[in-house]
């Protein structure tokens, strides 16, 4: 699109390349909470980061590559390496471990500052996309942030989103006991459908859009400075909304590590 091009990452300056635009995001933007070792090395990293898929937004505008937004990938193979997917820390998501077929954990998503903007988003959608075909994904799911560490100050946006998208028993995670805030902190009559949504970040917003549900409960991330929640979407929904926009035979990339996201 353009200048802009959406792949997987490819080698480890890629992926290097995604770390260091998630440290501009989340510790230096965000205020997020940087290891000593993240912050000599201006990168943010974990243990998932050399076994998951890491999708990546790439301008050439300027004759060089330059990463400007991403997502990582997390399939049950790459889970199984590690032992667990990101979100266990946070969510029993038995229910969805139990799903029959592949199920994809998104994460980490982050866009450059100049480039937060309707084309960059439609590209990470319609790799997703591409990803969702390429490997058979049917059920994705991830934690999914709202801005602060004061649920009561988000209270219209977490009640809405718990009455009005909550899983359905079968799909529905749930924070663990000990990090469990719950989100219905208004009554239903209460809620401003429009206002919960115009506070809604556009990325949650986004996945609302094609069917999203959130898990029970919501948790404080301290180290990350935000309130999370554990979003569920079909993943036939998102093929049929941004599949067709691009050619979906897709051959699989020279994986570095075979990655993730």
């Amino acid at each position: 699109m353009g200048a802009l091009e959406v792949r997987l990452a490819e080698t480890q300056a890629d992926i290097e390349a995604v770390q260091a635009l998630r440290y501009r995001v989340f510790y230096e933007e965000m205020a997020a909470k940087a290891s000593v070792d993240m912050r000599d090395q201006q990168r943010d990293f974990d243990e998932f980061d050399n076994v998951c898929d890491h999708l990546l937004v790439v301008d050439y505008a300027s004759g060089n590559e330059r990463v400007v937004g991403t997502y990582r990938l997390i399939r049950r193979s790459t889970a199984d390496k590690i032992g667990h997917f990101y979100s266990s820390a946070e969510y029993d998501i038995k229910a969805l471990l139990e799903y029959p077929g592949e199920i994809l954990e998104l994460g980490r998503s982050c866009v450059d500052a100049a480039y937060r903007n309707a084309q960059t988003m439609m590209l990470l959608w319609r790799g997703i996309a591409g990803y969702i075909n390429l490997h058979a994904i049917q059920l994705m799911f991830g934690c999914a942030s709202l801005p602060g560490t004061e649920p009561e100050k988000l209270s219209l946006m977490l009640s809405y989103l718990y009455y009005y998208h909550l899983a359905p028993p079968a799909l529905r995670p749930i924070a663990i006991s000990k990090r469990y805030v719950d989100m219905r902190s208004r009554d239903y009559h209460e809620i401003d459908i429009k206002e919960a949504l115009a506070e809604m970040p556009p990325l949650i917003k986004g996945y609302l859009r094609v069917g999203g549900f959130v898990g029970d409960g919501a948790v404080v991330d301290e180290q990350f400075n935000t309130t999370d929640v554990c979003v569920i979407v079909k993943s036939d929904l998102i093929a049929k909304k941004y599949a067709r926009h691009y050619e979906l035979t897709v051959r699989a990339p020279p994986f570095a590590h075979v990655l993730e996201s």
